[in-house]
């Protein structure tokens, strides 16, 4: 038996397990499992384990070059294509005593079962206000990748994030240190984690990258909620080769030293990021942006950060970037219905832009991408609810390649969503 089919048969055999000991709880006059808001269902009595989740069910249908979210890439290249399937299928399980507890969380599609959150949290035993962490646990950088892909009101996350934080987790320990809720220093916040840096995957290496945020969240009256942050990403990525290649001006410069195989490309971010919100007679509107900037070691025909379970073995890029996004959420009155705007943008290299990619070494790579985001949302119920939206793509033109000005990768997703 290999490794991963042992892990995923463990998994299963555990939910079976809980599932086995709620029916017994019943049968023994237990009663039904209360629910418990937003937290869950109780599998317990004590109320000390539950479960939680959520099912995103979607048809998407794409242009001949989207990249569609579900089912598998486009089987006619020359026109639209669309597919149906089941986004996250998440089930959470928490169990806390006191100030421990215990969180771990797959998700479960048609693709076959993963791991997402895997860690253990113990607060502090006065004010249960700091926390640290260790895991598999979401990277404390910026607002988007802690906002519960279940309640965020577009389909994804920003190119940005999902670019420089594939699966938006990692392997570290997190320590969040925030003033007990009498404080009027309550309102700050600071996370510092330590991780492996190569997202969910086993840890590769001895190096452990930083990550810092400070942020700020309170509110005016009952009408109006705040926040701002600011975050930072330091770590570096394993050189695989001789070569590194660096901008020098234009083009890519390359340095070719046996002395380059086996050190680290830096890794650096630097983020901004705020929200408000603001209640009036038409209802709740809510307005969030980010921006993210620094240098991002890759490939030559990828920006994407490490997500690998082995050291590459892959020449060396590294690139100044620049992306983020900016949203509107509005709540129309007191309807169950809103509207949603977004647009986020991603530009891998900030050295050259229009014909001047494709010059110097660059590539399709190392063109931006822009997207505009419209879409409305149906809370049918609490817990039900259905999202319709629609993105057009935007690639950076340049005389240099064509392929890039003919791209077509518009796509509509509609979306049930259930939670638990």
């Amino acid at each position: 038996m290999n490794h991963t089919y042992a892990i995923k048969a463990g998994v299963l055999s555990l939910l079976l397990l809980f599932a086995g000991r709620v029916q017994a709880w019943e049968a023994a006059g237990g009663g039904k499992p209360q629910t418990a808001g937003e937290d869950g269902i109780s599998l317990l009595p004590s109320g000390k384990l539950k479960v939680s989740g959520y099912i995103q069910a979607q048809f998407e249908h794409g242009e001949k070059d989207a990249s569609l979210n579900v089912g598998a890439p486009n089987e006619h290249p020359e026109r639209g294509f669309n597919r149906i399937g089941v986004r996250r299928g998440r089930v959470k399980l928490t169990y806390e005593e006191r100030i421990v507890s215990a969180v771990f969380q797959v998700d479960l599609t048609e693709k076959g079962l993963s791991l997402k959150d895997i860690y253990v949290n113990v607060k502090d035993p006065w004010w249960r206000t700091n926390e640290l962490r260790a895991g598999v646990l979401n990277r404390p950088f910026g607002y988007e990748i802690t906002h519960s892909s279940s309640l965020r009101e577009s389909p994804e996350r920003s190119v940005t994030f999902r670019t420089l934080f594939p699966q938006e987790r990692d392997m570290g320990v997190n320590l969040v240190l925030r003033a007990p809720e009498q404080s009027p220093w309550h309102i700050l916040k600071l996370e510092a984690a330590l991780v492996a840096g190569n997202g969910t995957q086993r840890e590769t290496d001895s190096r452990k990258d930083f990550i810092g945020r400070l942020s700020v969240a309170s509110g005016v009256g009952g009408w109006l909620d705040y926040g701002v942050g600011i975050s930072y990403y330091n770590g570096g990525v394993y050189q695989g080769t001789d070569s590194v290649y660096r901008m020098a001006g234009k083009a890519f410069e390359l340095n070719a030293d046996a002395a380059n195989r086996g050190r680290y490309a830096k890794r650096e971010y630097f983020g901004a990021d705020a929200q408000v919100a603001f209640k009036s007679v038409l209802g709740t509107t809510q307005l969030r942006g980010e921006v993210l900037t620094g240098t991002q070691p890759g490939t030559a025909g990828s920006s994407q950060s490490p997500n690998y379970s082995t050291l590459p073995a892959n020449n060396t890029y590294v690139r100044n970037f620049f992306g983020g996004y900016a949203m509107l959420v509005h709540d129309i009155g007191r309807t169950p219905f809103a509207l949603v705007a977004k647009y986020d943008w991603y530009d891998p290299n900030v050295d050259v832009r229009g014909n001047e990619v494709g010059l110097g070494g660059t590539t399709e790579t190392d063109a931006s991408q822009h997207t505009w985001g419209v879409g409305a949302l149906w809370h049918a119920t609490p817990k039900l609810r259905l999202l319709a939206y629609y993105d057009f793509v935007y690639f950076e033109q340049t005389t240099q390649l064509t392929s890039l000005n003919d791209m077509e990768a518009n796509h509509f997703t509609l979306r049930l969503q259930y939670k638990f």
